[in-house]
């Protein structure tokens, strides 16, 4: 840790921080990691690039700064699924919160999709201490659904993945999706794709009889 970053932050100094990494937001969901520079991050931020490396000494600690504020809010919607809670319900609410997050937070998905297409250099420590931990957990909390026929027969970690390629598809394929749809839903595809979704995995989920 830095000198800076130990030392309170004054107001401004807060301000050009927030700054500075809603800059870098948008510079690497829209350029990646490897095609950002610390010259386009401080453009945006409407900052000198001295100025910036004030705040943060590289690219680099910029990315994982933003990598490492992402994360709670990337898992929140795993750690609310409740084993006492009704098992499709909780399911489905775990569906619709991650299409929510499509549609609300587009940027923060494509940067998490960089960064593991890029082998996870900022984040393999993360993934196998924080995320497989808890997919482990969620996991055994399925198949003993799936086990007491509360749920269909399904395998949890592939239920999970298919969640997360279906629901994240929508931001990180934005521009396809939007490319692909009629007109009429191009401009907002998220009520169909909600509608969509939920009856795939509730079809898939209701156990049969």
């Amino acid at each position: 840790m830095t000198a800076n970053a130990r030392k309170p932050r004054t107001r401004i100094q807060q301000k050009n921080t927030a700054a500075i990494l809603e800059a870098a937001l948008d510079v690497f969901s829209s350029r990646g990691f490897r095609g950002s520079t610390v010259d386009q991050i401080a453009k945006a931020a409407g900052l000198s690039k001295p100025n910036l490396l004030y705040y943060f000494p590289s690219k680099e600690a910029i990315h994982r700064e933003l990598l490492g504020g992402l994360l709670d809010t990337w898992l929140a919607p795993l750690h609310a699924m409740k084993a006492e809670g009704d098992p499709l319900e909780e399911i489905m609410a775990y569906v619709r919160r991650k299409l929510e997050m499509s549609r609300e937070m587009p940027r923060e998905s494509r940067l998490f999709a960089n960064e593991v297409l890029q082998g996870a250099p900022n984040l393999e420590g993360v993934l196998k201490e924080h995320l497989k931990p808890l997919v482990d957990e969620k996991a055994a909390v399925i198949q003993s659904w799936s086990a007491e026929g509360r749920i269909a027969p399904v395998h949890p970690y592939h239920l999970l993945f298919s969640i997360w390629s279906l629901t994240q598809h929508y931001a990180d394929f934005d521009v396809q999706v939007r490319a692909v749809l009629p007109q009429s839903e191009a401009g907002d595809p998220f009520p169909e794709a909600a509608r969509h979704v939920d009856a795939m995995f509730r079809k898939m989920l209701t156990p049969s009889g």
